[in-house]
């Protein structure tokens, strides 16, 4: 053998976790300064341009406000015949902050592609980190979906923070599907006192429905959830002509998200049919699809996770939340794994978990995830029937 060949053989066998050691400290200051410098959905401007410019100096060559999103980027390395993709997310959430542990999940994949950059070559891959901005309102996505930034993509990851404790199997995992609405009633304003008569009262259209809503709870299924929220406007002497509901509702499957938006949509429409107010109803925001956790992808997590010393405890099965990332799952075989941080309590969105995700337990667990999907994408590059597995299933998604 060559030295050459034999210095190829050597990265190849290396410990992922070596190559990204030699990244950590950069990673870690990435991670802490989106933490420092929350932006929300739409808006990660400054998160966009840290994550961007630390991979082009990496020789990563970017693409910056890709797809008509200016805070979305795609950064490649490589020209493989195995496409592999890597998600970032940076957006935090109004006056929590980082709450969900969003400068994780970036620092975690931006680690991971900085861990892989050596061999790229050597592993034919074309590696890809696309930064997908507004994950917690905005379906950022969806859009880059739509677009055109997935096609041909033959495998993506991404990895998210829990509070809890334990690392759990990724297969049998999935979250919920949720779509987001707004809803206008219309009636016609009139004197509170002089002639309330003349007018039809939007605000009680509003009502009714919430209260529909309300008794509709003892009919969904486990898993299921709806939400809706009124926009209050107007003064007490005058007749309301307008009124506003921001809504909600999540399924574990697409079809139980259809029917139970359907039952949703009934409860708005009785209180226009109740008052005579005019519905309109706006969907504000592309619907989340549940997660599809790839098999071939969370055997080899797993595999990492255990090597990282992190011993499995069942399946975390249903998680009760939702994420864009199912979008992608649904179109390329994808992974996007619940790791617990060591010792974090609260639950996510709260403040309480934004410390977390500033913890050095925090920072552990990027570590970890970084190093794991590192495993992930360079087992499947090297493992011939893994490989062959995600090609044959991209294909089929494709032509879904």
């Amino acid at each position: 053998m060559t030295d050459d060949a034999t210095a190829r053989q050597d990265l190849l066998a290396a410990d992922p976790a070596h190559a990204y050691a030699a990244h950590r400290e950069r990673v870690h200051a990435l991670a802490r300064a989106i933490h420092a410098d929350p932006e929300i959905a739409f808006e990660e401007q400054r998160a966009h341009d840290r994550c961007a410019d630390l991979l082009e100096e990496a020789g990563f060559t970017l693409e910056r406000g890709i797809a008509e999103l200016p805070t979305a980027f795609r950064a490649t390395l490589g020209t493989g015949s195995l496409v592999a993709s890597l998600c970032v997310e940076y957006d935090a959430l109004p006056e929590i902050g980082h709450g969900c542990g969003h400068n994780l999940i970036a620092g975690a994949s931006v680690g991971a592609a900085l861990a892989l950059a050596e061999v790229v070559d050597e592993l034919d891959v074309t590696l890809q980190v696309i930064g997908t901005p507004a994950e917690e309102h905005g379906g950022g996505k969806q859009l880059l979906i739509e677009r055109g930034i997935f096609d041909g993509v033959h495998l993506s990851l991404m990895s998210h923070p829990t509070p809890h404790t334990d690392t759990y199997d990724v297969l049998g995992s999935t979250s919920q599907a949720v779509g987001r609405w707004r809803a206008t009633y219309t009636g016609r304003g009139a004197h509170a006192a002089a002639n309330p008569t003349d007018g039809i009262n939007a605000n009680d259209a509003a009502v009714i429905a919430q209260v529909a809503a309300g008794m509709l709870r003892q009919r969904v299924k486990d898993g299921q959830r709806l939400a809706l929220v009124p926009q209050q406007s107007g003064v007490t002497n005058i007749v309301p002509e307008t009124a506003v509901i921001d809504l909600e509702c999540r399924a574990l499957t697409m079809p139980e998200f259809e029917q139970l938006r359907d039952r949703l949509f009934a409860c708005l429409e009785a209180g226009a049919l109740a008052t005579g107010a005019t519905l309109g109803i706006e969907q504000t925001e592309p619907v989340y699809e549940p997660l599809q956790q790839d098999e071939v992808l969370g055997a080899a997590w797993n595999a990492a996770m255990q090597r990282l010393g992190r011993p499995l405890n069942g399946s975390l099965g249903i998680m009760a939340a939702s994420t864009d990332m199912g979008n992608v799952t649904q179109r390329v075989p994808g992974l996007h794994p619940f790791v617990g941080i060591t010792g974090a309590g609260g639950a996510l969105h709260t403040r309480e978990f934004a410390t977390h995700a500033a913890s050095e337990q925090g920072y552990r667990l990027m570590d970890d995830a970084a190093v794991a999907m590192a495993w992930v994408i360079r087992d499947v590059a090297t493992t011939p029937g893994s490989r062959a597995g995600i090609l044959d299933r991209a294909a089929q998604l494709a032509q879904a």
